[in-house]
């Protein structure tokens, strides 16, 4: 049995390159304030993965995605241990473009500091009034790239995205700034009407593009997981304060309550963490996962 090494290893996934296509496995690993904490959530991997393959699925009439298969039977050998069950996804390759495309349909988190400040999220204006998690008028497109020095995104505007891209790709960086926005806009809105039905808010959250062998954009990377959204519930929804939520912000809050945590995380919240994770599945798959 042919054995393989991830090409990549991020915070909480691993990727492996199988010749023509990819292998994305989503690990228990989480991780905070860019730090990966030294527990793992067990099943974790597996809601991403799921939660994923459930979106791309209900949002293929918008635009392609890069999914294959969940099915390690449509993988290698060596992915048919039981480490990779149910958290991997065999993927097409992709030209990533270098562009996360962040939309907020609330004002919540860094939209809602800088609003405070100035009525304004990442240079947009917004309407005057507005209290923590208010719902926006409509969705707003805030793309971010990658900061040259350090290991936080940088918050750019649209015309910057244009530029960004077309160093990259000469002669195509308007056409494909306009695609990934009106992509991530009409992902979001389908999504989040979806969701609102299934009574879970989806505040805000970010997609990643890149380009097939055809130069075809295609959706890739992970698709409106807890790690990647904002998820709240309807029931109790109350603008004026933060939200409790189904997403790592619960990890997030434990870690500001305790400084001296050195990041490993109690028992208790290990549990509580992926009880909000899959929970969110069922109540958005009506599918459980044990």
């Amino acid at each position: 049995m042919q054995e393989y090494t991830p090409v990549k290893e991020g915070k909480v996934r691993e990727i492996y390159d199988i010749g023509d296509q990819l292998i994305m496995v989503a690990t228990d690993r989480i991780s905070a304030f860019d730090v990966i904490l030294k527990n793992k959530i067990v099943k974790k991997g597996t809601v991403l993965t799921q939660m994923s393959r459930f979106w791309f699925d209900l949002t293929r009439d918008i635009i392609p995605n890069h999914m294959i298969s969940v099915d390690v039977n449509d993988m290698p050998e060596y992915f048919r241990q039981e480490r990779f069950d149910g958290n991997s996804m065999l993927c097409r390759k992709l030209t990533m473009l270098p562009i996360e495309c962040i939309v907020r349909g609330y004002i919540t988190g860094s939209g809602w500091e800088s609003y405070k400040k100035n009525g304004t999220v990442c240079g947009i204006s917004l309407p005057e009034g507005l209290r923590e998690c208010d719902k926006l008028p409509e969705p707003i497109y805030t793309p971010s790239t990658k900061a040259e020095i350090g290991d936080h995104d940088e918050n750019i505007s649209f015309e910057r995205s244009v530029e960004v891209l077309e160093k990259q790709f000469p002669g195509h960086g308007q056409e494909y700034a306009e695609i990934i926005r009106d992509a991530t806009i009409a992902l979001y809105k389908k999504c989040a009407d979806y969701a609102l039905s299934k009574g879970i808010i989806i505040a805000d959250t970010k997609f990643e593009f890149g380009l097939d062998e055809n130069g075809q954009v295609v959706l890739g990377d992970e698709m409106l997981t807890p790690d990647s959204s904002r998820f709240w519930p309807l029931e109790g929804y109350e603008p004026g304060h933060g939200q409790p939520s189904f997403d790592k912000q619960f990890v997030r809050d434990w870690l500001k309550a305790n400084p001296d945590s050195d990041y490993l995380l109690p028992q208790d919240v290990i549990d509580k963490t992926i009880d909000k994770y899959k929970e969110a599945y069922h109540l958005l798959t009506g599918d459980t996962i044990a």
